[in-house]
């Protein structure tokens, strides 16, 4: 009954200490990184190696300082098993790490590292993971073998000359690649069991070319959007849509245009978004043009407000600033044509940036914190309202893709200004009151009970 529960207590020991290590594989970041696994067979140890801490990725100078110190001790007998995609993903997905350990399809492995010293590198550079048997080779000095698993028993393995095995595993995506890992696995556990019935010891290793699951961390997107990850919810779909682009032609594009929308309004009657008009690939760039010195964007629309023909034009032009010493883009203007006549909204702050850069900001308007005013209070301009959300605009440097963009919103917020106010007063306030602690003074004289009273003379 004793050997029983002492059984039980070391088995359950052995899955705690392999759940622990999984879950630091769980707990490990997922972009392009690979797990690499390595134990020994019965009767071998590792020698004592400190573990990478959680989060941390190994990288090819680590590996190699590892194997080598892994090699100090265990059979220069190695097996590599090398599966064209691995990730954390399908220990924690297909292993018995959370769930039921009977519906694990790495069988074989799990069992073959509760009864073996063994490695676990969690994150390991899919970089390095290509450079495994390239290790390997230059730490034995002889060719790596590639061999399929029916022609392992042909082979003559001698437990005093070291060997270089290496076996290649598939895996798929998709419905059929819980399958394919089990049949991975129970590949693994074949070599095995024809290693220990010849009594040969081993050093095997467990790792892939590429990793099978990767995180996406979605960059800014040529939309002038931000896609970032999001939890608990459906991914949103975005829409194919792409920014204006007007090319030279002699010198190729010159003018990226984007906006979330652009709303134009006449007097009291409801506003009108030419976004999707314009980002759909239907709106026609005649009269654009740009050079060194001037670019000029033309969005022509037909049947907008009512009016046949209708004109969003931004004009731009590079000044060079001495106090600055470089280039700038500067937006002049922006002007409306509608049926022959025109609202012209002059740019008077704001919005310019250096030549290699691109501008954006969140909102131009000519009413909210106006970007855009009328040229003059009887311009047409005067009966507009224009509000352009999420602008981003670049000429004169441009490539396929839009340059770091200078935001219009200022470095001193509102926040900003009430942080330092509230700091400056408080500052104010311990400063007074450290000076009036300073100037308290102690009685120059005091009463003596015991000596005379102290008089003071009054003057009759």
């Amino acid at each position: 009954m004793t050997e029983e529960v002492g059984s039980r207590s070391v088995s359950a020991l052995k899955m705690a200490l392999i759940s622990l290590l999984f879950i630091f594989i769980l707990l490990s970041p997922c972009t392009a990184q690979v797990p690499l696994v390595v134990w020994t067979s019965e009767g071998y140890s590792l020698p004592a190696l400190a573990e990478p801490s959680a989060g941390e990725i190994v990288a090819g100078g680590k590996l190699v300082s590892y194997l080598k110190s892994t090699l100090t001790t265990s059979p220069h007998n190695v097996v590599l098993f090398l599966q064209d995609k691995l990730s954390i993903d399908d220990f924690t997905v297909y292993g018995g790490v959370f769930g039921n350990k009977q519906d694990s399809v790495f069988v074989n492995l799990e069992s073959a590292l509760e009864t073996s010293a063994h490695l676990v590198l969690p994150a390991l550079a899919w970089s390095a993971a290509e450079s495994v048997e390239e290790l390997f080779h230059k730490e034995f000095g002889i060719p790596a073998l590639h061999t399929e698993p029916a022609g392992l028993a042909q082979l003559q393995l001698s437990s005093s000359q070291p060997s270089l095995l290496v076996i290649s595993l598939p895996y798929t995506t998709g419905t059929q690649s819980k399958e394919l890992l089990r049949k991975n696995d129970e590949t693994i556990g074949d070599v095995l069991t024809l290693l220990k019935s010849r009594g040969i010891p081993y050093t095997a290793v467990y790792t892939g070319l590429r990793p099978s699951h990767v995180t996406k961390d979605t960059p800014i997107s040529n939309t002038g959007g931000f896609s970032g990850r999001s939890l608990l919810q459906v991914p949103t779909e975005t829409a194919e849509t792409a920014p204006v682009i007007f090319n030279s032609t002699t010198s190729g594009p010159c003018i990226l245009f984007w906006a979330d929308h652009l709303n134009v309004a006449y007097e009291d009657k409801p506003s009108f978004d030419l976004a999707p008009l314009t980002f759909n690939k239907t709106v026609t760039l005649d009269g654009s043009m740009c050079n060194e010195t001037v670019s000029r964007l033309v969005l022509n629309y037909n049947n907008v407000l009512g009016y046949k023909s209708f004109q969003l034009v931004f004009a731009m032009r590079k000044i060079f600033f001495p106090v600055s010493g470089r280039n700038w883009m500067v937006m002049e203007h922006v002007q409306l044509n509608f049926d022959g006549e025109t609202a012209l909204f002059n740019s008077t702050r704001g919005i310019n940036t250096p030549a290699e850069y691109s501008f954006h900001c969140q909102r131009v308007s000519n009413t909210e914190s106006p970007l855009l005013v009328p040229s003059s209070a009887t311009d047409k301009a005067t009966q507009w309202t224009l509000l352009f959300t999420e602008f981003q605009i670049q000429s004169f440097t441009v490539t396929e893709n839009f340059a770091y963009a200078s935001d219009c919103a200022s470095f001193f917020t509102p926040g900003i200004w009430m942080g330092l106010l509230t700091t400056l007063l408080m500052v104010f306030i311990l400063t007074y009151g450290l000076h009036m602690i300073m100037q308290l003074r102690t009685m120059d004289r005091f009463d003596d009970p015991k000596g005379p009273v102290i008089s003071v003379p009054q003057n009759e």
